[in-house]
């Protein structure tokens, strides 16, 4: 399963979620989460994600919630920092899954 690459958008509204990396990090996450479930694929299934960031100096704040969502056995990841990401975003996080 690819996952585009999601950003921090309330999918209830479809506004940028409010705050800083943290939280939009953690929006991302959950938009993930909930395509990885509409497609029945959890977490433990993600094998690769690459994170965009636009400043390198957000990787510990978005590691630090990213890596909650991997608690066991992480997934490879690539972390780049862009010179710009869609709607003026923070972060924004794509995601490979797969079952054994």
């Amino acid at each position: 399963l690819y996952v585009a690459g999601q950003v921090p958008l309330d999918p209830a509204t479809m506004k940028v979620v409010e705050g800083g990396i943290k939280e939009q990090t953690l929006q991302v996450m959950k938009n993930i989460g909930a395509i990885l479930e509409a497609a029945g694929y959890n977490f433990s299934d993600v094998v690769k994600s690459t994170c965009l960031l636009g400043n390198m100096d957000d990787f510990q704040a978005m590691n630090e919630v990213y890596g909650e969502f991997y608690p066991e056995n992480p997934p490879a990841r690539a972390a780049y920092a862009v010179k710009k990401l869609p709607l003026g975003v923070l972060v924004e996080i794509e995601t490979i899954a797969m079952r054994g």
